[in-house]
C-alpha cells in the first residue's frame, strides 16, 4: 500500500474544502454593460441638478406653458364616458380594437382614399409606434418578396436602426440633414434613393422629422414618390406626430395620401403619444396598402402570426380613449381644436425664440431654422462642446448633436434659454 505523508494529505483535503466553499461564477459575469441611452442620460442629468433654473430639452413629451405634464381635456371626457359604461377587461383579440383600428386608418389614409373605401387596408393595433415599426419589420422580413434591405434617413430616430436590424432586415442609409444649411440635403436624398437597389424599402418620417423637425415641401414629396415609383422602392411611412406638426391633422397626412392615391402600396407605423397626450398607454397601429380585401384578409392572418408570440393581444384602456375620441364627433372636434392648440404653442416657442436671438441678442450665425422647422424637436446647430457648457453652466440639458424638445420651452424659461445660448456662441458662457 502506498504511503501518502501527512502534510501533503492536509494540503489534499484544504484544497478540497476550498473548491467546495468557493463562490460559483456568476452564469451572467460575461455579461458586457450597454453604452448608456443619450436621451435617458439627458433626464437623469437634468433630475441630479438642483439649481433653480434647471431645463430639460431633451424629453419628447408635451408640456404645457407652466413645464408641466398635459392630460387632454377629451382624453379627461372620454375616460369619463368609458367609466360610466362600466366596461370589462377580457382581452382584446391579437389585432386590437376593430372599431379603433378603423377608426387610425381613417384618420391617416382619409375616408376618401381608394384603399380605405375598398376595405383593402389590413391594419392591426400595436404597442404605440415602436410596436407598429417592429411588427412592420418582421413581417417585411419574413413576407416582403424582395431584397430585405431598409433605408433610413441620416439622422433619425435612434431606435429605428436597432428596431429594424433586430425584425431582421439590413438596415442601410440616405442623407436626409444638411449641416450647413441647418436644412433638408433634397439633392443628397434624391441622389441616395437613385443608387439604391430596385425595390428596396426606404423609411420616410411622414410630418415633424425626428430629430431634425426638417420635414420635405409638398412638392418635394410628389417628387419623392415619382422617384420611388421610378426605383419601385417599397415606402414605409412612420407618422407619430399627425396634427401635432401643423395643428391640422390632414395637412401632416399629406405624404402618406399622395403616395396613396399615386398607386403606392405603403406601409405605415401609426402612434397616438404625441398627438392624444397617451404615452404610458401605448396606442398606436400598424397598417399595409393591399390590392383586395382578399388580399387583406390573408396579410391580416399573418400579421396575427407575427404578433402572437411577441405579446399575444394588445393593451385595451388606450385604445377604448383614442377610439371614443376618433367616433364621437363632439370629442373629436375637441381633440382636432387641442391638438392645435399645443401645435401652435410650440411654433409660438420657436417665433419667441427667433426673435430673441436675432432681434433682441443679435446672436451671431443664421437662425432662420429655427422657425422653418417643425414639430416638436428642433436642430438648433449648436456643437456638442457648446452642449455640453450649457448643461455645466447654464442647467440647460439637450442631446450632444443640439436637438431640443421645443415643448420644454415656455414663457418662463425661453428668454433665459435664448440669452443662455447667445452667451455660449459669443464665447463667454
Amino acid at each position: 500500500m502506498l504511503a501518502i505523508s501527512r502534510p501533503f494529505a492536509r494540503t489534499a483535503v484544504n484544497t478540497l474544502r476550498m473548491s467546495a466553499t468557493a463562490a460559483p461564477v456568476s452564469t451572467w459575469s460575461a455579461v458586457p454593460a450597454g453604452p448608456p441611452d443619450p436621451i435617458l442620460g439627458v433626464s437623469e442629468a437634468f433630475k441630479a441638478d438642483k439649481d433653480s433654473k434647471k431645463i430639460n430639452l431633451g424629453v419628447g413629451a408635451y408640456r404645457d406653458d407652466k413645464g408641466k405634464p398635459y392630460v387632454l381635456s377629451s382624453v379627461k371626457k372620454a375616460e369619463e364616458l368609458l367609466a360610466s359604461s362600466h366596461p370589462d377587461k377580457e382581452y382584446l383579440p391579437i389585432t386590437g380594437l376593430p372599431e379603433f383600428t378603423k377608426n387610425a386608418a381613417k384618420l391617416a389614409y382619409g375616408a376618401e382614399s381608394a384603399p380605405f373605401a375598398s376595405n383593402s387596408i389590413a391594419v392591426t393595433q400595436s404597442i404605440s409606434g415602436t410596436g407598429a415599426l417592429r411588427i412592420g419589420g418582421a413581417f417585411l422580413a419574413k413576407f416582403y418578396p424582395h431584397a430585405k434591405v431598409i433605408y433610413l434617413p441620416v439622422p433619425t430616430w435612434g431606435n429605428h436602426h436597432s428596431v429594424f436590424r433586430d425584425s431582421g432586415l439590413e438596415v442601410r442609409t440616405y442623407r436626409y440633414f444638411d449641416k450647413k444649411t441647418v436644412g433638408l440635403d433634397f439633392a443628397g436624398l434624391k441622389e441616395d434613393l437613385q443608387n439604391a437597389p430596385e425595390k428596396s424599402i426606404v423609411l420616410f418620417h411622414a410630418c415633424a422629422h425626428n430629430p431634425t423637425g426638417v420635414d420635405p415641401t409638398q412638392e418635394q414629396w410628389s417628387e419623392l414618390s415619382d422617384l420611388v415609383k421610378e426605383k419601385q422602392l417599397f415606402p414605409f411611412f412612420d407618422m407619430a406626430y399627425q396634427g401635432f406638426a401643423s395643428g391640422s391633422t390632414s395637412r401632416d397626412a399629406f405624404a402618406v395620401r399622395h403616395f396613396v392615391s399615386e398607386g403606392h402600396q405603403i406601409a405605415l407605423a401609426q402612434s397616438f403619444a404625441k398627438n392624444m397626450g397617451l404615452y404610458g398607454e401605448r396606442v398606436g397601429a400598424f397598417s399595409l396598402v393591399t390590392e383586395s380585401p382578399e388580399e387583406k384578409a390573408r396579410v391580416e392572418s399573418q400579421l396575427k402570426i407575427v404578433i402572437r408570440p411577441m405579446y399575444s393581444n394588445p393593451p385595451l384602456h388606450g385604445a377604448r380613449i383614442a377610439n371614443a375620441i376618433l367616433s364621437d364627433g363632439a370629442l373629436y372636434k375637441e381633440w382636432e381644436d387641442e391638438v392645435k392648440g399645443m401645435a401652435e404653442r410650440i411654433i409660438s416657442m420657436r417665433e419667441k425664440l427667433y426673435d430673441s436671438l436675432t432681434d433682441t441678442l443679435k446672436t451671431p450665425g443664421e437662425w432662420g431654422h429655427i422657425k422653418s422647422q417643425i414639430g416638436m424637436f428642433s436642430f438648433t446647430g449648436l456643437q456638442p462642446e457648446q452642449c455640453k457648457a450649457l448643461a455645466e453652466k447654464a442647467h440647460i440639458y439637450m442631446t450632444a448633436d443640439g436637438r431640443i424638445s421645443m415643448a420644454g420651452l415656455n414663457g418662463g424659461n425661453i428668454e433665459y434659454f435664448a440669452e443662455s445660448v447667445d452667451k455660449v456662441v459669443r464665447g463667454s458662457l
